[in-house]
């Protein structure tokens, strides 16, 4: 079983008619615990209404919460969540809310140095209190899983850079490459092109570019494996990355091969996008069907 702890913002997304628990290390977790991984989450809720419910979650979950810390001085974060025609959604993320203020503790840096992987994302490097809890924690870390998440204008191109070149993997969306890789001075056009130039650049042999509809690229030790999507009827695009990449993480870290890891991946983010909510119970029959159809 492997051992994973995911770090960062857990939250309430709010839509028009309805509000649903979320936060991108949240949905990762979640998933992650769904393939029957042993998971943790670094996180923080304010002291009130709004963190019972995620906290209960949580628990019944079976992810490890010794580090979820409870703050008097900063509310339960919340996201009200836009979405188009298209299922696609926009955010708008108040703060400062109980997430920015991550603690650093002995709980987090005892799970962090014996987790065989360390999810995070760079939304949560938008306040100085859970930015400086990330870099201690990076530096005990075994392998760093780096998850860019650009929400402008809660991003810094140093930051970013930074990351990226503690990062073991790294995974982007295909825009987030692009104006990543301007950032770097890149003169290319293709995405495999500039794959390989953020490689070299951060000297990170891992990485993993979303396409939406059209599927991944994998690159994984100086290798590209594809998979060209599914064909879906999306209702919502929230936490479908982030299913997407806990799928594919648990795949590589349990062993599977890239090819079948981007596959797997690829089928359960469909799925997601195909119902309602980041985190819709998924079978592995469904999934196996699914992909093989």
């Amino acid at each position: 079983m492997t051992k994973f702890v995911c770090f960062g913002e857990v939250l309430w997304d709010v839509f028009d008619t309805h509000k649903k628990i979320g936060g991108a290390p949240l949905n990762v977790a979640n998933r992650l615990k769904s393939f029957h991984n042993d998971v943790a989450i670094i996180t923080a809720v304010g002291n009130d209404e709004l963190a019972k419910p995620i906290l209960k979650l949580i628990e019944d979950l079976k992810i490890n919460l010794d580090a979820v810390s409870i703050l008097n001085d900063f509310n339960t974060g919340e996201v009200n969540v836009t979405l188009n025609n298209k299922g696609s959604a926009t955010y708008s993320i108040p703060q400062p809310k109980a997430w920015d203020k991550i603690p650093y503790t002995k709980a987090s840096e005892n799970l962090v140095k014996q987790a065989d992987a360390f999810v995070f994302g760079s939304l949560i490097t938008r306040d100085n209190v859970s930015k400086e809890t990330l870099f201690k924690l990076l530096e005990v870390s075994n392998y760093k899983i780096f998850d860019v998440n650009l929400r402008a204008p809660f991003y810094q191109k140093e930051v970013l850079i930074d990351l990226m070149h503690k990062a073991d993997f790294i995974k982007f969306n295909d825009e987030e490459l692009y104006e990543i890789s301007d950032f770097l001075g890149s003169k290319f056009n293709n995405l495999e092109q500039n794959i390989h130039f953020i490689s070299e650049k951060t000297k990170t042999k891992h990485i993993c570019v979303t396409k939406g509809e059209h599927g991944a690229v994998l690159f994984y030790n100086n290798c590209l494996f594809y998979n060209s999507g599914y064909r879906i009827k999306v209702k919502d695009t929230v936490g479908s990355g982030d299913s997407f990449l806990a799928s594919l993480i648990s795949k590589l870290r349990n062993g599977a091969t890239p090819q079948d890891s981007i596959n797997f991946a690829c089928a359960v983010g469909a799925l997601v996008a195909a119902n309602e909510g980041a985190n819709p119970v998924i079978t592995a029959k469904e999934i196996n069907a699914f992909s093989l159809i």
